[in-house]
């Protein structure tokens, strides 16, 4: 499976100028025909930025726009797109909202974004998802992260066991924390086994970190962006998971049980005299 990761530079409150830095990009990755990937990631709230307010003005009804542009360009190129995320609205509510398009255009997943940034307030601006997903791209099973999700190792570890092999992580992750983006990408790789595809978004004022990553299940870096608008391109070799697994598989040892039950908390040992 080739991957390519779509580091957008992502203007504020502009979905126009967003939309077509896409199709330029997106055009840049498959104009080789003999080195095209298999799958297009795009970064989180690629059409707004991350974000406007009151971001229900700006918020796509249904998810419309975004859902036909990502199936026009899937079907133009015949290419599986993990398309990043968009502010949805949807029943008065806004969803930080993920769609996936296979090759022939047809939106075959979606995901709501279930961990909401409190520090900025993204939990008063959008409503949480409730669901975790998993889907096929060509026959590989792959699941949607969005930003924030990643602090969250319990989500990737119910995907990991629910047989993801690829995980996407579109973002909008910051630069001050470009520190915090990088141990925690390879710590879920490594301890889930799988394979990430993480794509950052940039941004001309640097506020956003870019460095896109694509990590194998040891944590190794396929392919990487610096800061600036990049496209990055690598093959996941699957069968070193497969590898990995035979050599280490840490879901035969997983004890759910234990994980369930309350620590006990302990006193001291009485000293012996």
């Amino acid at each position: 499976m080739r991957v390519s990761l779509l580091q957008m530079n992502v203007a504020l409150a502009s979905e126009a100028e967003n939309t077509a830095t896409l199709l330029r990009l997106a055009e840049d990755a498959m104009r080789n025909k003999s080195e095209r990937p298999d799958v297009l990631v795009l970064p989180e709230l690629w059409t707004t930025g991350f974000y406007p307010r009151p971001i229900k003005a700006h918020a796509d009804p249904s998810g419309a726009r975004a859902r036909r542009v990502l199936a026009a360009l899937s079907k133009r190129f015949g290419v599986n797109v993990v398309g990043g995320s968009v502010a949805r609205l949807e029943g008065g509510k806004a969803y930080n909202t993920c769609y996936i398009a296979d090759r022939s255009g047809a939106i075959i997943a979606s995901y709501d974004k279930c961990h909401l940034f409190t520090p900025s307030g993204e939990n008063r601006d959008f409503t949480a998802g409730e669901r975790l997903v998993t889907f096929a791209l060509d026959g590989v099973s792959c699941a949607v992260a969005i930003c924030y999700d990643l602090r969250f190792p319990a989500l990737f570890s119910a995907l990991a066991r629910a047989g993801a092999e690829v995980l996407f992580l579109p973002a909008a992750w910051p630069k001050v924390r470009l520190p915090h983006w990088r141990v925690l990408l390879r710590a879920r790789a490594i301890e889930n086994q799988i394979f990430v595809c993480a794509c950052n978004a940039a941004s001309k004022d640097r506020t956003l970190g870019g460095h896109s990553v694509l990590l194998d299940p040891w944590g190794e870096s396929l392919g990487e962006a610096a800061g600036t608008e990049a496209i990055v391109t690598a093959d996941l070799p699957l069968a070193r998971r497969r590898s990995v697994k035979e050599k280490l598989n840490i879901f035969d040892d997983w004890r759910e049980a234990l994980y369930q039950k309350p620590p006990v908390s302990c006193t001291p040992l009485r000293r012996e005299s």
